[in-house]
């Protein structure tokens, strides 16, 4: 099998695109060898037909409401087939009707480089972005053919031609969460291709890396085939196994927090909370090296810091356990060694969001805390700005004084305190009266009436943006997390620390000099030691999958199909037979047209039908044969 981490390529050339594209999920930065599944000029052909129908359906500044509505008189069920026909045209043979969902992507992401470049015209190019999302997400929720739905329009992946070179090769679903297109993320078709490759049922071909294809073992009800390392390659076995190890690490840190060694030894429970960190810190640096900056982002800032504290932490304890037992030095050291260890103590459970992120409630705040924090840059640009202004007149008024107060640490204290919503304005009065005080009630005005404002308004704006569109922000946060999984550089699973296993006891002594077989099939060895008691769950678990697809398959249902409580007695319900679908046709409304265009076009025929009617009198001579019939 095809190395992940050289599956996914970063070039130089990409570096030029948007924050938003660039900013890929788990690329890595080796040579790539996976092939554009259609030539990339045909491919940036269908790309460049797509983006002059936007321009022409879109030809000024619209409402985005016209666009995005369910029965858009825009976006019209014409201007939808005319897209999907961009794939195929009249005179060739070829058909790349498979790549269009791609490249309504693209075409959305020229657009909202085109609104970055041109400010004069962004509303207009953000309008034209959405209708590339609309049209997307309509192809996808109207195909009917699951199957090349799943595996050619969304998971097949193809390249364009940028400065004369092919990019690197990406599919529609990568391409949807690295643009952050929430309305394609949130279509049907997209998260049901998202639960397969969850659960395991879509995976990549081994002879073939650019495609993806069917579990071959999904309708294999045999216990003894599902026991297979492999499959530790599943998102949600993965993710499983996360969590398990997130709890352990907070355990193992409420051990050590609440066990102290006054004599500063390590105890087992200590070593296992430093093991772990090991680890986690090795899989840090090991994703940075193979991703590159753009891995990094605020949760891995986060845990950096927190792996930073608790290194710290251990560094001075192996300095306190250097000095002589029961020495001053040695329970100083040992002290500030718990202190950072106490001090970590929020950052521990927060770091828990990150791994239950795949539940609702807390994706959803996670998102949110996300888009605040975002917002909260504008706030935090415009108050460095301010408090070094004041910082330095306060200052400036302490060295002019001749009383020469040298108060720095009570300036900046009370600067502090003013931020936090706790200002003390005793003792300005003695501080280069009466120019102190002053500029600390102007300083305290500027802080707490208009930036802290602002920072509530950028809140609560995000707040209401997010929790108004809450289930799309949640699937495409899914999603991405979904995708990190797949896009993962090692091929082989193993998650921290036991990432500590393979560096030590198989990279060093093995890789180096065993053939690729014999390599592979120890990894297979190790991890299936490694994760054996989960194993022995997910089999279980996926022999019960297997018999429910077999059964839904037999029933010529879909793979995943579920009956559903109001659909057990359904067949036996005859609607036609009894009038009743039809008095419901005659009784429901027409939701598609607005009620005043239905009494114009009623009006319309209404109209037509007169004239038809004058036509047939005048035809028939009645006005004619009463006029000759009048005296002279």
């Amino acid at each position: 099998m095809v190395r992940w981490a050289k599956l996914f390529g970063f070039s130089d050339r990409d570096r030029r695109h948007s924050h938003d594209e660039i900013q890929h999920l788990l690329p890595s930065h080796r040579e790539r060898q996976i092939p554009s599944a259609i030539p990339a000029k045909q491919v940036i052909y269908v790309a460049l037909r797509l983006k002059y129908q936007i321009e022409q359906i879109v030809p000024c500044e619209l409402p985005e409401e016209r666009i995005s509505a369910p029965h858009s008189n825009v976006i019209t069920p014409a201007v939808v087939k005319t897209a999907k026909s961009a794939g195929k045209l009249s005179g060739h043979s070829e058909d790349y009707s498979s790549c269009v969902v791609y490249c309504l992507l693209v075409v959305k992401h020229w657009f909202k480089l085109q609104a970055q470049l041109e400010l004069w015209d962004a509303d207009l190019h953000n309008v034209r972005a959405t209708a590339c999302e609309v049209i997307a997400k309509s192809i996808i929720e109207n195909e009917e053919d699951m199957p090349y739905l799943m595996e050619d329009v969304l998971l097949k992946r193809y390249a364009i031609v940028v400065d004369g070179e092919d990019t690197v090769p990406s599919n529609a679903i990568e391409k949807a969460v690295d643009l952050h297109a929430v309305r394609v993320i949130a279509s049907s078709g997209y998260q049901k291709c998202i639960a397969h490759l969850w659960r395991g049922w879509l995976v990549q071909d081994e002879n073939d890396p650019s495609r993806f294809v069917d579990y071959k073992g999904k309708t294999n009800t045999s216990y003894w085939a599902h026991l297979d390392p492999d499959r530790m390659r599943v998102p949600q076995y993965q993710n499983a196994v996360q969590i398990i190890i997130s709890f352990v690490f907070l355990g193992l840190y409420t051990g050590a927090i609440n066990t102290i060694n006054p004599s500063g030894d390590l105890d087992i429970v200590e070593g296992l909370l430093y093991l772990f960190t090991l680890g986690f810190i090795c899989d840090e640096l090991s994703k940075i090296y193979k991703v590159g900056r753009y891995y990094l982002g605020f949760w891995n800032t986060f845990n950096s810091i927190l792996y930073g504290l608790l290194t710290i932490s251990f560094i001075t304890r192996m300095i306190a356990l250097g000095h002589d037992f029961g020495s001053a030095e040695r329970r100083r050291m040992n002290e500030l060694s718990y202190d950072f260890l106490a001090f970590c103590a929020p950052m521990f459970w927060a770091r828990m969001m990150l791994y239950l992120d795949g539940f609702r409630f807390f994706g959803a705040m996670l998102v949110i805390l996300k888009v605040m924090m975002a917002e909260s840059l504008i706030f935090f640009a415009l108050l460095i700005v301010v408090l070094i202004g004041f910082l330095q007149g306060f200052i400036g008024l302490d060295q002019a004084d001749d009383n020469q107060l040298g108060a720095v640490g009570f300036i900046v204290k009370q600067m502090v305190n003013a931020i936090m919503g706790s200002p003390e304005f005793d003792g300005w009065d003695r501080f280069a009266p009466p120019f102190g005080l002053i500029l600390y009630y102007i300083y305290n005005f500027i802080i707490i009436v208009i930036l802290l404002n602002v920072l509530i308004a950028l809140y609560n704006s995000a707040y209401e943006d997010i929790t108004e569109n809450a289930i799309d922000e949640y699937l495409a946060l899914f999603s991405q997390k979904t995708m990190q999984f797949v896009r993962a550089p090692d091929e082989n699973v193993f998650i921290a620390p036991f990432n500590l296993i393979e560096i030590v006891c198989i990279s060093l002594p093995f890789e180096w000099w065993m053939s690729k077989d014999q390599y592979e099939r120890l990894n297979d060895i190790v991890m299936g030691t490694i994760y054996s008691p989960l194993l022995l769950i997910t089999a279980w678990l996926e022999t019960r999958t297997a018999r429910m697809v077999k059964w839904n398959r037999s029933r010529h249902e879909s793979d995943d199909d579920t009956v559903e409580e109001w659909e057990q007695l359904a067949e036996e319900l005859d609607l036609e037979g009894t009038g009743w679908s039809k008095r419901v046709e005659e009784s429901a409304p027409n939701v598609v047209t607005e009620a005043a265009v239905l009494e114009v076009q009623k009006l319309r025929d209404e109209v037509k039908e007169l004239k038809e009617l004058m036509k047939t009198l005048i035809g028939g001579g009645i006005y004619g044969g009463a006029h000759d019939d009048a005296p002279r």
